[in-house]
């Protein structure tokens, strides 16, 4: 598993480390003044919460999982992007796919 975040203090601490070496969490930053390495996870985790949480509230753990593994894969498989020319995105990987091979 990877968690991504900024290189905010809070993320450079020895206890956050610590406990993401302890569960084999690797950690990805973003570079130094380069907030648009992080832009494409921002994106999809505000288009997450905008489209599964607001409003609601979830009353157990394993609902809120379930709530997001069910997204998850509507948002892959399902839900279709203009900027990947109307098309999910397995299917455009798809395409990309057969393109090569």
């Amino acid at each position: 598993m990877t968690v991504h975040s900024d290189q905010g203090i809070q993320y450079q601490t020895k206890t956050w480390r610590q406990t993401l070496k302890k569960y084999h969490i690797f950690q990805s930053v973003s570079r130094r003044a380069t907030c648009l390495d992080n832009a494409p996870m921002e994106s999809f985790f505000h288009t997450m919460k905008a489209e599964l949480y607001y409003g609601y509230h979830y009353q157990t753990k394993q609902e809120l999982i379930k709530a997001m593994k069910g997204w998850i894969e509507y948002y892959n498989q399902d839900r279709i992007k203009h900027i990947l020319k109307d098309k999910a995105p397995i299917e455009y990987r798809n395409l990309a796919l057969e393109k090569v091979a």
